[in-house]
Parts: C-alpha cells; sequence; structure tokens
C-alpha cells in the first residue's frame, strides 16, 4: 500500500472548473473521507483519481509513481487503484468467486486468494452463490473484496452505503473499516454524509468550491472548525450573534468562554467587537431546578432512541437546540433554565453574523 498524494488538481466539465487548485494528502494505512455536499467536487475527485477523467493542471502521486499530470495519463487499469462504486456493480451473470476474482491472474486464484478477502469481509463460503441471491450489504462486501483481492495502493469508495437502511449502514460501516485495517489499505471514502464521515475516518477532508477547506482527523474538524462555514457543516451547531472580550463573549445564553485560540483571534482583529458564537448542542445543559443559567421554555422533544433533541426557546425569543443522552430531562412545555458546559467558538465578523439560528447537517 502507498501514499496517495494529489497536489494542485485542477479538472471539471466545462470552461468553469470543478475542482479548483485542490491538495490532498493520505497518509499508507489511513482511511480518509472526502466529505462535502452536492456539486462540491467529490465525484471529480475520484473519477480523477480512478483516471476516469482528464486533470487539467496538477499532480497525482500513488508513493513515487506519477499517475496523472500534464503530459501524464496512467490508464486506469494500470494504477493499482481499486474502485468500490456506490450500488457494487456486481457481474449479474458471475458467481461471487468469479465476480471477486474477476481481476486476478490464473495463478492468483489458484493461490486463495478470493477465499481470503472473502473470509476478510465476512463471506466466507460465500463464493458459489450469484449476486441475486445476496442482500444489499452483501453486495457491497463483495464489491469491497473484489477492490482488494489485487491488492491495490488506494481502494477508493463512491458512497457504498448510500442505498442501505440505517441499521445495515452502521454495521457495513463497522465491518469495512475493520477489513480495510486488516488488509493494510490506504482507502478514500467519498461521502456527503457527515456521519459516516466522522464515524469511519483516521482524517476528514472538507471539500468547497473545488478545494480543501479542512484536513483534519473527525476531533479536529469538529472541535476546531477551520471557520464558521466548516462548523455549520459538520455536525448540528446553535449560532448567536455575540460580542467577544478578555476571553469571553456575550450572548443570549449568557457570558461564554470561548477557546484561547479564538480569544487571542479575537483581540488581534480590528472586527472582533462582533462576531458568530457557535455551541454544539450536546454542550447545552438543561436544569429543571432553574438554579443555573437563562430561562427557557421546552418547545418540542425529539426522542431517536439513543438520545433525544431538546428544542428550547428563551426567555428573549432566541432558539435553542439540546442533545442529551439517557432519561429525558424535561417534557414539552416545561419551564427550564438552560447553560453550556465547556468553550465556545467565537468567528470574527467577516463571516456572515447572524442574530439567531440552529444549523443542522444537510
Amino acid at each position: 500500500m502507498s501514499r496517495l498524494t494529489v497536489e494542485g488538481l485542477v479538472a471539471g466539465y466545462g470552461p468553469q472548473p470543478v475542482l479548483r487548485g485542490l491538495d490532498l494528502a493520505v497518509p499508507q494505512g489511513a482511511l480518509a473521507a472526502v466529505l462535502g455536499p452536492s456539486g462540491c467536487g467529490k465525484t471529480t475527485l475520484l473519477r480523477v483519481l480512478a483516471g476516469l477523467h482528464p486533470l487539467r493542471a496538477g499532480r497525482v502521486a500513488l508513493g513515487d509513481r506519477v499517475l496523472s499530470a500534464p503530459g501524464v495519463h496512467v490508464p486506469p487499469e494500470r494504477r493499482g487503484i481499486g474502485l468500490v462504486p456506490q450500488e457494487g456493480a456486481l457481474f449479474p451473470h458471475l458467481s461471487v468467486a468469479s465476480n471477486v476474482g474477476f481481476g486476478l491472474s490464473r495463478a492468483q486464484r489458484r493461490q486463495g486468494r478470493v477465499d481470503e478477502v472473502l473470509e476478510l469481509v465476512g463471506l466466507a463460503g460465500y463464493g458459489k452463490r450469484m449476486p441475486a441471491q445476496l442482500s444489499g450489504g452483501q453486495q457491497q462486501r463483495v464489491a469491497l473484496a473484489r477492490a482488494l483481492a489485487p491488492r491495490p495502493g488506494v481502494v477508493l469508495m463512491d458512497e457504498p452505503f448510500s442505498s442501505l437502511d440505517a441499521a445495515l449502514r452502521a454495521e457495513l460501516r463497522a465491518d469495512v473499516r475493520a477489513a480495510l485495517r486488516a488488509s493494510g489499505a490506504t482507502a478514500l471514502l467519498v461521502t456527503h454524509d457527515q456521519e459516516e464521515a466522522l464515524g469511519m475516518a483516521d482524517l476528514v477532508a472538507v471539500l468547497r468550491d473545488g478545494v480543501v477547506a479542512q484536513l483534519g482527523t473527525p476531533q479536529q474538524v469538529y472541535l476546531e472548525p477551520a471557520d464558521l462555514d466548516v462548523a455549520l457543516f459538520v455536525g448540528e451547531a446553535v449560532v448567536f450573534d455575540g460580542r467577544p472580550g478578555h476571553g469571553a463573549v456575550d450572548t443570549p445564553l449568557g457570558r461564554l468562554k470561548v477557546t484561547a485560540e479564538d480569544a487571542a483571534a479575537s483581540a488581534e482583529s480590528e472586527l472582533s467587537r462582533r462576531g458568530t458564537v457557535l455551541v454544539r448542542p450536546e454542550q447545552v445543559r438543561i436544569d429543571r431546578t432553574g438554579r443555573e443559567g437563562v430561562a427557557a421554555m421546552v418547545t418540542d422533544v425529539l426522542f431517536h432512541g439513543h438520545d433525544a433533541t431538546v428544542l428550547l426557546r428563551l426567555g428573549d425569543g432566541h432558539h435553542v437546540r439540546c442533545r442529551v443522552q439517557g432519561p429525558l430531562p424535561a417534557s414539552r412545555g416545561d419551564a427550564v433554565s438552560v447553560s453550556v458546559s465547556g468553550a465556545a467558538r467565537f468567528f470574527p465578523a467577516g463571516d456572515q453574523p447572524v442574530t439567531s439560528a440552529i444549523a443542522s447537517p444537510s
């Protein structure tokens, strides 16, 4: 397996490129998720990496081997890259074993590579079955086994779980992650699902307008977003207009402390008289005794099983979203008080300030 490097990538389909100087590096053996809204260039990036779409400028390399550059184009079948498409794309007239072994030499098939990768993806003993006899999740496992069978330098996955139901998606994500780790494969997952990217990947690249807006671990991207747009895209958020000072910021939820980095940035900025304050719903705390925080009314409770969302209206009319686990802390119509645990994020004016909003991931 090898390190995947993309430098200054420009590519598109018309006069205006979709990818505009994109840089990305995925270390050997890592699983990176490329996350972004529709139209940001995720699929174009995948097609360029696979050798299915030409680039206009830049460079794609696998280890020390250049795959794409001006005047250089290694054909898809010679790149050493495996592809897992959205729907599996299995050959319906071939058995599971024949699908997995399609790209292997006769010697590799005789040496047991097909059985090896089928066991790796949890399908030992399924070799004689036909694709029509498999569930959707099993078909995706076969597609992964087929991609891993030739021992590629990189495995590309194009939203491979999008057609599956929620319970199966969660199970298959964990199994695919385990299979990739066991194989030592370097992998790139293209998705628009924030939970999928944060839960599966070692690194997350957030694409915006054809470039990487932020690259980091899931924790870094969620807890230390590069800017307000990334913060709003990656996970749910509660945002307010706020005014900073002395390491804190005044908001409708009271005076909140901010991170040390945000405090330093706001102190240095000439625009720091105002900006946008962001907290995550899980930071919001509800107190039914009314002893801590600001007064609020519970307007609705949305139960999700593993946790719940509590919607609140503050006394001044602002709306707040809270995520809680365990027993529900309040019911619709209850009068409570609300506070914030931990530091808020502050983004100085320049990002469009807002009076109050609850943002949910798309």
